[in-house]
């Protein structure tokens, strides 16, 4: 890593690594979050509901974005913390709420702790789609800061039912479905949608006609991944192809597509027509990526977390994870984000591979914390 090394001392303790099982999120964020050099209140989305929703992205342009199996209520948590302007759920299935699904609104529900949230859902009948802006728009009221709409996922199993990217071929369909969420909110809050550049690699780019469609049709802001949906995610993203629909269209463009860091946040929005950005995988293990895209754009360094604040970043995320009733196995894949870099990052993630307990893993993480301190106190 670079930048200065704050080291803790050689006695020092991850906080309350006698792990309280009765504090809930906002208690876990006020005892653990300065140790991690997080905010410990976090700031809801910037702006009034009243103003336009690109002014409001120019406040804070960098966004948590929205993935399956990953941005559940303990990683949005972070991520704001982290200064991200907003974060969304998972994407939501409409047929989940039609059917009305308990762990489909799992998804949706933000933590108390939570001032607001982005609720992305995917389907392909835009009568559920209405249903479900509307029932979201009910539950969560002034919290929900507006309905993304789905129709980037490439993979199989969505699109298959033509969902998802497979959108991308049926433009007709996909501003129905726009105007039937608009319909659901009643214009209430903004209603954006995520596309690729393309279905299919070797076919004509879709994406600005797309967008233009989408905007005929009122979406309010478009994301754009610069890969196809063939490609998932391999390859190179096409940060030209968000410049392209920038041209192409008059609302608010949101890049997305190997952001691999608060560097390249910083670039995409620099070299590209993008409004904002999505901070997806490179907010792995890394909750700072936010504040420090900010602070490159306004032409300062960023500030890189210490060994110490990792850690202390991963313990707190553990703690919310339970906190915020999520599967606890989430946390192997979180400790192979924080520990990666440090030494013996492989033998680490495999004891977290066999952690079962929260304080199993505050235990793992307090070891780690006092190695990392006795290499310090040794090259002194």
């Amino acid at each position: 890593m670079t930048g200065s090394r704050n080291h803790w001392g050689h006695n020092d303790r991850l906080p309350d690594v006698s792990y309280d099982s009765t504090a809930d999120a906002a208690q876990i964020l006020w005892e653990a979050a300065p140790a991690a050099g997080l905010a410990s209140n976090l700031e809801p989305f910037p702006g009034t509901p009243d103003q336009p929703l690109g002014q409001r992205l120019r406040q804070n342009p960098f966004l948590m974005a929205p993935m399956a199996g990953v941005t559940d209520a303990a990683y949005r948590i972070m991520a704001r913390a982290g200064g991200a302007a907003g974060a969304y759920t998972e994407m939501v299935s409409v047929a989940g709420i039609h059917y009305e699904g308990a762990k489909t609104w799992e998804l949706v529900e933000p933590a108390d702790v939570e001032p607001d949230i982005c609720v992305q859902l995917f389907g392909s009948k835009p009568q559920q789609f209405q249903e479900a802006a509307a029932q979201v728009l009910q539950r969560l009221g002034d919290r929900l800061v507006l309905i993304d709409i789905n129709m980037a996922c490439p993979v199989p199993k969505v699109t298959r039912k033509g969902e998802g990217s497979a959108l991308l071929d049926s433009p007709e369909l996909a501003a129905r479905i726009v105007r039937a969420c608009r319909e659901g909110v009643e214009d209430r809050v903004p209603v954006t949608c995520k596309i690729r550049k393309a279905r299919r690699t070797g076919e004509p780019e879709v994406a600005p006609e797309f967008a233009k469609a989408m905007e005929q049709a009122g979406a309010a802001a478009v994301a754009v991944h610069g890969r196809t949906a063939s490609q998932l995610y391999r390859g190179q993203a096409d940060w030209g192809c968000v410049d392209r629909v920038a041209d192409a269209v008059g609302i608010p463009v949101i890049g997305s597509g190997d952001v691999t860091g608060p560097r390249e946040a910083a670039r995409m929005l620099r070299q590209t027509g993008a409004t904002a950005v999505m901070v997806a995988r490179g907010s792995y293990g890394n909750p700072w990526a936010f504040a420090n895209a900010r602070r490159i754009l306004a032409g300062q360094e960023p500030v890189e977390p210490t060994a110490a604040q990792r850690l202390a970043a991963f313990a707190c995320q553990v703690r919310l994870l339970d906190a915020t009733h999520a599967h606890l196995a989430r946390a192997r894949s979180l400790a192979g984000w924080y520990v990666k870099g440090m030494p013996n990052a492989s033998y680490w993630r495999d004891r977290a591979m066999h952690c079962t307990t929260v304080q199993e893993y505050l235990e793992l993480a307090d070891t780690l914390l006092q190695e990392d301190a006795e290499r310090v106190a040794q090259s002194e």
